[in-house]
């Protein structure tokens, strides 16, 4: 009997990914030993800054910035977690931001300046809505999961005790972005009538807004070529037995090719917020699966 490889892996309580973790999907090749992280976003830090996992449920943007800057990981397009962008930047109900021009010359907040869900905000305001970015002070809480990475001139960091939401509220914000679950009380969505504007825009432009896939350890995959389709399969099984036996939701479409268009702008959003010094290629950083 072949030993099994054990994995070190890191993964969002996701339903689509429940049978991998109770175990109703399982592998003859691949052992997994569950790591538990919260909030998530730690374990895309350790996953770039350490070696403690093999495997990890990854940002596009920080995986980006991960390969920026030299760090031996490999993406597969399996979309663990999306989000409407046009949803996601929200201000008080009172405020006197009527649409996103608004934000021009106003302090807009956001988690890190390089969190995947600002990046695909920002690019949306600019080339749907004409925002100047340049014109907006971005107000940071924290650093980016890469050590190596250096906001750009536009971002400065909040020195107040409070975070996103009471800053916003005390009116040291006109807006925010970033947050995980959104409490609709006293806020509405800078963009009206955001989520048809959301479903317009993916309508229109064939691309769903991703936010995390998977990242694995590049000396694995090349000790273990069956590595990369192995996972694939298995995520495809447990979303296959999510969406049937638990009513789950369906995620967008795994594989390189359904989600390269998505990747691809994200990136060049990124080369134009200075995340990165230019325009990377998808197909550069992940498997072609």
């Amino acid at each position: 009997m072949v030993e099994k490889l054990p994995l070190r892996i890191a993964l969002g309580k996701h339903q689509h990914v429940a049978p991998l973790k109770d175990g109703r999907v399982t592998s003859d090749r691949i052992k997994f030993e569950f790591k538990e992280y919260d909030p998530l976003p730690n374990a895309f830090r350790t996953m770039v800054r350490t070696g403690e996992l093999d495997v990890s449920e990854m940002a596009i943007v920080t995986h980006l910035l991960a390969h920026r800057f030299g760090k031996p990981i490999t993406g597969i397009a399996i979309p663990l977690w999306s989000r409407l962008p046009h949803t996601n930047l929200v201000c008080p109900i009172d405020s006197r931001i009527n649409e996103p021009r608004d934000l021009e010359g106003t302090r807009v907040g956001v988690r890190a300046y390089a969190q995947t869900s600002g990046v695909w905000v920002r690019g949306i305001l600019k080339s749907q809505y004409r925002v100047d970015l340049n014109r907006i002070t971005w107000v940071t809480m924290e650093d980016a999961h890469l050590a190596e990475y250096k906001d750009p001139s536009v971002a400065i960091r909040n020195n107040k005790p409070l975070s996103l939401r009471p800053l916003m509220m005390a009116g040291e914000l006109s807006s925010i972005m970033g947050e995980r679950i959104i409490d609709p009380a006293g806020i509405r969505t800078v963009v009206p009538d955001a989520e048809n504007a959301a479903l317009d825009w993916i309508s229109d432009t064939g691309i769903v807004p991703i936010n995390h896939v998977i990242a694995v350890k590049n000396d694995l995959l090349t000790e273990h070529t069956w590595l990369g389709k192995e996972l694939m399969n298995l995520f495809q099984a447990a979303k296959a037995i999510a969406t049937r036996d638990d009513k789950a939701p369906a995620p967008p479409e795994y594989g390189f090719e359904a989600n390269r268009r998505s990747l691809q702008l994200a990136f060049d959003f990124s080369a134009d917020q200075s995340l990165t010094p230019r325009v990377c290629r998808a197909g550069d950083l992940f498997l072609k699966l």
